[in-house]
């Protein structure tokens, strides 16, 4: 059970650092976006590390943190990329299945999840897909196949930083996330000094920026502890009901509408975390 409440921690902590990240892109270029959450990340990560006092990890731990901080940086610059170029209610969905990249690696490995968590697995990644589901106006000029390519390949991306992050995550969660925004930073440093983005940001603006950095290495360092204490074909599915929390932010926040598929999905992933608490 405390896997079980860890992973949904780092879910519902991941989702009001996503949607904080979104309304800073709003404003911001997203390179800058990462750049600045990405330091702030480093920051609480070093400091979770130096508290906790945890020993360093393996040249292979190491290894595997660094792995999940690379195809991490590549998933989110795909989304957003896919975000630009097509219809978000395509996007969304496809990028929400990344979890199924550790549940198949999870059973590859020798997991065998109880009948009762192995429905609840399918039932919350079935609900995940349809919360995300957004009804997007018709755009004359706008293929609708769009950008299905790169959200096919952030979803790839985001489901091997999951696994990277789970086999890392035994030689100290903090350790794993520290490696993978030191990674991570100067790609991202790289890519603000190719694109040369204004880099003008408000205090406001930063003080957002930073507390989604807190908030995102948070959620990665409760994530790899859950990883060390159940199964990864059933904590990186609650680790991904991250959709639904910024479908209820947007509601409530910015007033969007919820059609009745979304909040179907809310009820079916639901059902799906009920049944794997009990088994």
């Amino acid at each position: 059970m405390t896997a079980v409440l860890l992973a949904l921690a780092a879910s519902l902590t991941w989702g009001f650092a996503d949607f904080g990240a979104g309304m800073g892109a709003r404003r911001l270029p997203v390179v800058v976006v990462a750049a600045v959450s990405q330091a702030a990340g480093l920051v609480v990560a070093g400091v979770v590390v130096v508290v906790s006092q945890e020993s360093p990890p393996s040249a292979r731990q190491f290894a595997w943190a660094a792995f999940a901080g690379v195809v991490g940086i590549v998933g989110i610059a795909a989304f957003y990329r896919a975000l630009a170029i097509g219809t978000m209610g395509i996007i969304a969905p496809v990028t929400g299945t990344a979890s199924v990249v550790p549940v198949a690696y999870g059973l590859a490995s020798g997991e065998r999840p109880s009948t009762l968590q192995a429905a609840g697995v399918a039932l919350a990644v079935v609900g995940v897909v349809a919360a995300s589901l957004e009804r997007t106006p018709d755009r004359r000029g706008r293929q609708v196949g769009a950008g299905v390519g790169l959200a096919l390949v952030a979803a790839l991306c985001f489901g091997w930083a999951l696994v990277g992050l789970s086999r890392a995550a035994s030689g100290g969660a903090a350790w794993s996330v520290l490696t993978m925004r030191a990674v991570a930073l100067p790609l991202v440093l790289l890519a603000i000094a190719a694109s040369g983005p204004r880099l003008q940001v408000s205090r406001r603006a930063f003080g957002l920026l930073v507390g989604v950095g807190a908030g995102d290495a948070g959620a990665t360092i409760l994530y790899g502890i859950a990883t060390t204490r159940a199964l990864l074909s059933v904590v990186a599915v609650l680790a991904s009901l991250y959709p639904i929390v910024l479908v209820v932010l947007a509601r409530v926040l910015l007033a969007e509408r919820v059609a009745r598929a979304q909040l179907a999905g809310v009820a079916v992933a639901l059902a799906g975390v009920a049944l794997i608490s009990a088994g």
